[in-house]
């Protein structure tokens, strides 16, 4: 089955305040990457949703929104008419929420999540598709970067998205007062929805072969359910998934532990299903993150500290995707057992680590 060769993705917003009202105006970019298909869109909508309070806290929300296409006249109404995208071409999406809340809500908001549905139609056939992604809300999060005297420091952030650079990130939330030899952590989940490696769960479309393998898995696996398995199976391939099904449950049978998860490829271990992550991603799948080692390397030369990609739970398993110094490993598995950052809704995505104490020789402010 071909699939659409179009790509959503958020490029800049803009926050607006009045004394009662905010507005927010988000760009998206759609792309056809195919080098011949046309695919046309023939419809386009945006259900807003504020995370944080109840309906009865909200006085009122509007959306609009308003197509910008480099070939066509800006329309003056709200409908949308239908677009053709030529191949290796784009076109962007003006998207403008105003919203009002009751003044005792105003600090309670933690971001904007907007739920697209849109049209592909072309040579495929025609099916919706589905993204959603923050606007982050920068104002609830109150920190005079400082750090404190605890050997471990969960660090406390807005919520992450697709709008948010990791490193920019980790440069914003680092205290000024750490050190060269503190570390670093940043979870797994939270980098690769940054990265944008999450997925709509109503965009799975599950075969029979992911009914019948996801019930060999622990009831609490993130392959236990069908579409949590179709989506390991969209990037390894049905072929190489039911191989290692196999050779998994023979070893299984000696006893021999593990083995479906090193042959079926990185993203068997980190796939995270519905309800795995903190809303609004609680409906998402979110894959492991995109070049972790690079990313380490990087965030650690600009930020003068060490840095590592974790993937923690509360069943005290800690496992280290990449680090810029693999010397530092011991030190970041024992801090972490504990799981200081929580697998809930804390928003501490982020964990300084101290190898020392506190003294005079910092970075500075």
């Amino acid at each position: 089955m071909v699939k659409s060769p179009l790509r959503l993705k958020p490029k800049e917003f803009k926050k607006n305040s009045s004394e009662s009202k905010l507005k927010y105006t988000t760009l998206v970019e759609i792309s056809n990457i195919h080098k011949e298909m046309e695919v046309m869109i023939p419809f386009f909508k945006v259900k807003p949703k504020l995370i944080g309070i109840s309906q009865d806290e909200l006085i009122s929300i509007h959306t609009k929104i308003k197509p910008i296409h480099p070939d066509e006249v800006e329309q003056q109404n709200d409908y949308w008419s239908a677009y053709i995208l030529k191949s290796k071409k784009s076109t962007l999406v003006s998207i403008e929420v105003e919203y009002q809340t009751k003044n005792t809500a105003l600090d309670k908001v933690k971001c904007l999540w907007l739920d697209i549905q849109w049209g592909n139609y072309g040579p495929f056939g025609k099916f919706t598709r589905f993204d959603g992604f923050v606007v982050p809300n920068f104002s609830n999060i109150i920190s005079d970067k400082t750090s404190n005297h605890n050997f471990v420091q969960p660090i406390k952030t807005h919520i992450l998205g697709k709008l948010d650079d990791p490193i920019n990130i980790l440069k914003l939330y680092l205290p000024k007062d750490c050190l060269s030899s503190d570390i670093l952590t940043i979870g797994e989940s939270p980098l690769a929805i940054m990265q944008g490696k999450y997925i709509d769960y109503r965009n799975i479309k599950v075969s029979l072969v992911a009914k019948l393998l996801c019930k060999g898995f622990h009831p609490t696996s993130s392959l236990a359910t069908a579409c949590g398995m179709q989506t390991l199976i969209n990037i390894s391939g049905p072929t190489r998934v039911i191989i290692s099904w196999l050779v998994g449950g023979i070893c299984k049978s000696f006893k021999i532990k593990g083995m479906f998860y090193r042959l079926a490829g990185e993203q068997a271990r980190l796939i995270d299903d519905i309800t795995g992550t903190t809303p609004p991603y609680d409906k998402s799948i979110v894959l492991g993150p995109q070049d972790a080692k690079d990313f380490c390397l990087k965030a650690s030369k600009e930020l003068q500290v060490n840095v590592a990609v974790v993937d923690v739970n509360d069943l005290g398993k800690v496992k280290i995707l990449s680090t810029n110094n693999f010397d530092n490993i011991e030190i970041i598995k024992r801090a972490l057992t504990s799981n200081p950052a929580g697998n809930a809704d804390q928003l501490t995505p982020l964990v300084l680590i101290r190898q020392n104490e506190r003294s005079s020789n910092s970075r500075g402010s």
